[in-house]
Formats: C-alpha cells, sequence, structure tokens
C-alpha cells in the first residue's frame, strides 16, 4: 500500500465528507503492512480517524478509514440501530461496533453488507441493499441507491470532485497529514 493508493481511496473521508472509506489492496508482507497503517495511525488519530484491516491474508488485504465522531452519528441512527442489531450488535458504540464487525469479516463466509452504514452509505440504502439481494436499485455510484436518488447523485459528484482534488495535491506535494482536516 501506497501514499497514492490511500489517498485515492479515502478522500473524501480525509477530507472530512464522508464517514469511512474502504479498499483492497496487495501487500508483500505482513509487517510491512501493518507497519504501514501504524505509520498512518500516528499521524490520523490525532485528526479524528482511525485506520484498520478488516481483513488480510494470500498478499490481500480489506482496509478500513473512518472518522470516529462520524461513525458515532451513523450509529444513533434508528434505522442504522435496528439493521445492525438483526447481525448481532449489542452494545452500539464505535469501539464494540468495529469490533463487532471485525468478527464477522473473519466468522463468516458471507460478506457483512451493514458494512455500508460503517461507510456513510444511508441507512435506507443498506436496508434496501439487503432486503432486495443487490437488485432493484435506483442507480448505482459509490453504492446502489434504494432511497433518495438525487442527493446521492450530489454526493458521488462531491466524492469524485474531492478524490480528484486530493490526488492532484499529494501529486503536488501535500502530505496525508497536510490533506487531512481535523474534526
Amino acid at each position: 500500500m501506497s501514499d497514492e493508493m490511500f489517498v485515492c481511496h479515502c478522500s473524501p473521508t480525509l477530507a472530512g465528507i464522508k464517514v469511512g472509506n474502504m479498499f483492497s489492496c496487495s501487500y508483500n508482507s505482513t509487517k510491512e503492512l501493518m507497519s504501514y497503517i501504524r505509520k498512518l495511525n500516528g499521524v490520523l488519530v490525532n485528526k479524528g480517524l482511525r485506520v484498520i484491516p478488516l481483513k488480510y491474508g494470500n498478499g490481500r488485504a480489506l482496509i478500513y478509514a473512518f472518522r470516529l465522531k462520524a461513525l458515532d452519528n451513523v450509529l444513533k441512527n434508528p434505522v442504522a440501530v435496528s439493521i445492525l442489531k438483526k447481525y448481532g450488535y449489542t452494545d452500539i458504540n464505535v469501539k464494540s461496533c468495529v469490533s463487532h464487525l471485525l468478527k464477522r469479516f473473519h466468522s463468516y463466509d458471507e460478506f457483512p453488507h451493514e458494512v455500508g452504514l460503517f461507510l456513510g452509505y444511508p441507512p435506507e440504502d443498506v436496508c434496501g441493499f439487503i432486503e432486495n439481494r443487490a437488485e432493484g436499485y435506483k442507480i448505482v455510484g459509490n453504492w446502489k441507491v434504494y432511497g433518495d436518488e438525487k442527493a446521492a447523485e450530489k454526493t458521488f459528484n462531491r466524492y469524485k470532485r474531492c478524490t480528484a482534488s486530493y490526488c492532484s495535491q499529494l501529486k503536488k506535494g501535500c502530505s496525508i497529514e497536510q490533506l487531512t482536516v481535523a474534526g
């Protein structure tokens, strides 16, 4: 994993306009992967972000970068709480929910689709995705939309502009720390 890959996949979260981002990457050694994640956290924790591997092995890792306060706000949504409780989340707080999500990634063969909540997708879209088994959506962009498609399109465009801007700024010499909005 490189700074370029991290910024290109996590710009909206770094900018403070998205709860979290998740992406898959290859790695050569677990030691190097964990060292890079520790380095990122050393820079990002003071700005209210965390980076964790959701799952890794066989040279592939699924990385999750998220904003603690923003995730805490998601977890206060009654629709989100209802979805999470269906999947065994009992203690609805950031630490417990992230811990349970990690267990779900490691303990089950089925992908935990409630992860959309942890990425800041609208709860009605996460619910629609799960209930409709990824079919019957209105539009698709960063996620499959079952609710407000106009709001989703605006959000997709905002994320796209943010990512282009951040990738450009990184190429011009800005560091991840400089690009990250505190919050």
